[in-house]
């Protein structure tokens, strides 16, 4: 386990804030109890405070994390959206109240043994894929409408289920996780990721923990540690940033952030 105790020390998956677009929307992150820290990043919440004058359309960006969330509203409506390779967006409503669990890369898979790479790009109903954790959800949490009481009860719920099951590390695999994270995503797999696995086998271990490869997976961790930053729009243009990431010139730092957040840097900072 010890290795797994690293992942949420050396990488912190950023989703940046709702912005107040139409009316009051708020956004809430919190951690989980001591006993999930290595596997589930937060807990979060997002929702209208009261009823906006216009449809909302909620930005995800590329996190590297694997999420199950649902609708406080209709607990039937539960999914697990997986990896990432660029922003994705949502149509939401007036109103509306959807909370999540997001789990650090790897750990959904390890926790519940489904390929990653069955979600990556996409998101699926949870009772097709999970329809035990689908009933926790829906049934058994029916009546809780209060975030801080559904987090207690997930809590409980998962650190019971976390107790009865086995997690086999594979170290060579979390060996190289370490060393994206420690290069902040900028490394060559035949150089750097030394872990005794050819390249085609450390392609198929990735897409099975992760949904993604390498190459895809530092990409977006190199784009998390440049919103962890948050440069202003003048040290962008002053400090040649995107030499600092890795990036030969502007044009491609501009083009892989829009595809990863949805809009350029300049916008994205120059809200902060």
């Amino acid at each position: 386990m010890s290795k797994l105790s690293s992942i949420r020390s050396l990488f912190t998956p950023i989703q940046p804030t709702v912005r107040m677009l139409g009316g009051p929307v708020s956004y809430r992150e919190v951690m989980p109890s001591p006993a999930l820290q290595n596997m589930i990043y937060c807990y979060w919440s997002l929702r209208t405070e009261g009823e906006l004058s216009s449809n909302f359309l909620y930005r995800v960006v590329a996190d590297g994390c694997i999420d199950v969330f649902l609708d406080m509203d209709n607990k039937q409506e539960t999914f697990v959206m997986g990896f990432c390779k660029k922003y994705t967006e949502f149509p939401l409503s007036k109103s509306f109240h959807y909370v999540g669990i997001r789990f650090l890369p790897s750990m959904f898979t390890q926790l519940f043994g489904i390929d990653a790479s069955l979600l990556t790009d996409r998101y699926l109903e949870l009772d097709s894929l999970m329809p035990s954790f689908h009933r926790v959800l829906s049934d058994e949490l029916r009546a809780i409408t209060v975030f801080s009481e559904w987090v207690e009860r997930i809590n409980q719920h998962l650190e019971s289920y976390v107790e009865s099951i086995s997690i086999d590390v594979d170290n060579r695999f979390y060996d190289a996780l370490e060393t994206i994270f420690n290069c902040q995503g900028m490394f060559s797999v035949e150089k750097d990721l030394r872990t005794g696995l050819s390249a085609r086998q450390l392609r198929r271990v990735f897409n099975y923990y992760l949904g993604t490869t390498p190459k895809t997976f530092g990409k977006v961790v190199r784009f998390q540690n440049i919103l962890k930053a948050k440069p202003s729009t003048q040290s962008l243009r002053q400090n040649k940033l995107f030499y600092d990431v890795g990036y030969y010139d502007q044009a491609h730092f501009i083009k892989d952030f829009k595809s990863l957040y949805g809009v350029v840097p300049s916008v994205a900072f120059g809200r902060e």
